[in-house]
C-alpha cells in the first residue's frame, strides 16, 4: 500500500503543474478566428512559451512586400520558438478591402505566408480589436498605419514594437528576437 502522504503530495504537485501550465499572460489570453475559417484559438493555449510577431496587415499598402521578409524571420527562427501572427486590417486608407479568403489567397500566392493569420479586425483606438486594445493598455502605441510590429516573449509580455518603416528583417528586429530566443 502506497503511503497516504505520498499520494496527497502528489496530487498537490499535479494540481501545481496544471495550474502553472494554465498560468497565461492577459495580453495573450483572448480568442481569435483563424482567417477565412471557422477554427477559433486561444493565443495562450496555442503559442504559450513562444516568442511572438504580432503585425497587422493590408495587401494594398506601400509596405505589403514587407510580407516576405515576415515569412522569412517565420521559416528561419520557428524552430526555436518564433511565432509570426498576423492580422489584417482595413483601417487604414481602404488597403485591405478583400474579403478574408481573398487576403488568404493573396497571402499564399503572392507572398507563400505560412505564417499564421487571423480574423480582419480594427486597430484604430476606439474600434480596436481587443487584442490591439491590450498591447496599447501594455504600453505599445495604437498602429498608426499597417504593418506595426509588436514584439512579445515567451512569458507573453511586450517587449517591443516597431512602426510601419522598420523592416521585419532589420538588425534592430532580429536583433532582439535573437535575444529572446
Amino acid at each position: 500500500m502506497k503511503h497516504p502522504w505520498l499520494l496527497l503530495g502528489l496530487a498537490a504537485m499535479s494540481a501545481n503543474a496544471a495550474a502553472e501550465s494554465k498560468s497565461c499572460s492577459s495580453l495573450l489570453d483572448l480568442d481569435v478566428r483563424r482567417l477565412a475559417g471557422e477554427e477559433v484559438v486561444n493565443l495562450c493555449e496555442a503559442y504559450q512559451g513562444k516568442v511572438i510577431l504580432i503585425v497587422n496587415t493590408a495587401s494594398k499598402c506601400g509596405f505589403t512586400p514587407q510580407y516576405e521578409g515576415l515569412e522569412k524571420l517565420y521559416r528561419t527562427y520557428q524552430d526555436r520558438g518564433l511565432v509570426v501572427l498576423g492580422f489584417p486590417s482595413n483601417d487604414f486608407a481602404n488597403q485591405e478591402p478583400g474579403t478574408e479568403k481573398e487576403i488568404q489567397s493573396f497571402c499564399r500566392l503572392t507572398y507563400s505566408v505560412e505564417f499564421p493569420m487571423f480574423e480582419k479586425v480594427s486597430v484604430k483606438k476606439g474600434k480596436a480589436s481587443p487584442l490591439f486594445d491590450r498591447l496599447a493598455a501594455a504600453g505599445a502605441p495604437y498602429p498608426k498605419w499597417n504593418f506595426y510590429k509588436y514584439l512579445i516573449d515567451r512569458n507573453g509580455n511586450l517587449v517591443d514594437y516597431y512602426a510601419s518603416m522598420t523592416k521585419p528583417d532589420s538588425g534592430k528586429v532580429v536583433k532582439e528576437i535573437e535575444k529572446l530566443l
